[in-house]
């Protein structure tokens, strides 16, 4: 259990390139810019069979990132837990005789939200929530302390593309609502049912192309003198409507 909340980097060419082959989550793979001999060909092969984001930095970023001074010139940031499948989410809400309730974060890249939101999720009673691969926060060491232990008990799955995620999700019958300031009152809409509750990035809020793939556009009122709520407590608010609809 322990080894699970360390920061999970993993350096050199050997040990990078064995994480690979071993089936680990890499979620993040840096490399020296200009660096491309053998072994870090074959590091960005496997890199590209698991569809791991690689980033080209410089040698002083390395440097920065390493904990061992032996990077070699890559370095691997592996999920601190495993990622889980959609299907398997879907067939847990099944077992439970519960209708699927879902969240998908479009692109959160604070990790502490992200923990808080996975939080959030678990104590809302949701079967599981999604994440892109790219351009979001992973399942970092950070993210596992700040979920409290809710990564224990709420599985993550992580997609490539958000958008036809919800497509395929609506053939199983799903619905999705997600969060924006010009919508309708989250208190004026039916939220009962198999739903997926949609957030957006902390900065820019839901993408054009997922919020266009979602059925309603919720909106929480708001009394105060700025405008927009932190990614993981609007989150909370959304949830606790929907949790307080299906209570009901």
């Amino acid at each position: 259990m322990e080894n699970k909340f360390q920061e999970n980097k993993v350096e050199g060419r050997n040990a990078v390139l064995e994480a690979f082959r071993s089936g680990k989550t890499v979620d993040k793979l840096f490399v020296q810019e200009h660096c491309e001999d053998g072994p870090v060909r074959s590091i960005l092969r496997e890199a590209k069979k698991q569809d791991t984001i690689v980033k080209f930095v410089k040698k002083e970023r390395l440097d920065q990132l390493s904990e061992t001074g032996k990077h070699q010139g890559v370095i691997a940031v592996t999920a601190a837990y495993a990622y889980a499948e959609i299907e398997d989410i879907l067939a847990a809400a099944g077992e439970k005789g519960e209708p699927p309730f879902l969240f998908l974060l479009d692109n959160i890249e604070d990790p502490h939200n992200l923990g808080a939101i996975i939080r959030t999720a678990n104590l809302a009673g949701a079967h599981g929530v999604i994440i892109p691969k790219n351009r979001a926060a992973g399942l970092t060491a950070t993210v596992a302390r700040t979920s409290a232990g809710a990564l224990n008990y709420t599985p993550v799955a992580k997609v490539t593309n958000m958008a036809r995620t919800i497509e395929a999700l609506k053939k199983e019958g799903m619905w999705f609502v997600c969060a924006d300031m010009d919508g309708t009152s989250m208190y004026d809409l039916d939220l009962k049912g198999p739903i997926g509750l949609v957030i957006g990035n902390e900065g820019e809020g839901v993408s054009k192309l997922v919020k266009e793939k979602c059925d309603f556009i919720a909106s929480i009122p708001m009394k105060g003198d700025i405008d927009s709520l932190n990614a993981s407590v609007a989150a909370g608010v959304l949830a606790y409507e929907i949790v307080r609809q299906r209570l009901a």
